[in-house]
């Protein structure tokens, strides 16, 4: 599959995706502010990557937080997973949220998300008075309990 990628602004030298090793599902993608990016504590910040992207007819971009910015900083993405259309073309920003409590800055080229390219399949809704039953039915928020016993 090839994902056409375009620099908004070419005089911004920004880094463009890649995968960090040969089976990574996500490739990572890095801020592109020549300005140093603050996020306070519980604060949201739009970091810009100067990059658009052309993502096939099928298929979704989505945007995931880094593992290790999540665990060492607190670090994470708050509309995560972010969803790219693939008839959208404007810029990729990222939500990114510091769930922390001490200031995180972000400089230009920190990798700061992933981009996992995933197929989609469109569903037809067909509205209906009855649905299957299942063992499950209608237990929700917490009906299967914490350990694995069921308590």
């Amino acid at each position: 599959m090839i994902i056409r990628i375009k620099r908004i602004n070419n005089e911004i030298n920004s880094p463009l995706p890649v995968y960090a090793t040969e089976y990574s599902s996500g490739m990572d993608i890095a801020s592109s502010s020549y300005d140093d990016i603050i996020i306070l504590p519980f604060e949201t910040a739009i970091i810009p990557t100067n990059l658009s992207i052309e993502i096939p007819h099928g298929y979704e971009g989505q945007i995931r937080p880094r593992s290790g910015l999540a665990m060492k900083h607190n670090i994470g993405i708050i509309n995560s997973p972010g969803t790219i259309d693939s008839d959208f073309r404007g810029e990729l920003k990222v939500l990114l949220t510091n769930f922390g409590k001490q200031p995180f800055t972000v400089r230009f080229g920190d990798r700061i998300a992933q981009l996992v390219i995933c197929k989609i399949e469109k569903a037809d809704i067909q509205i209906s008075d009855t649905l299957s039953s299942t063992e499950r039915g209608e237990g929700g928020f917490g009906h299967s309990g914490i350990k694995s016993d069921g308590d």
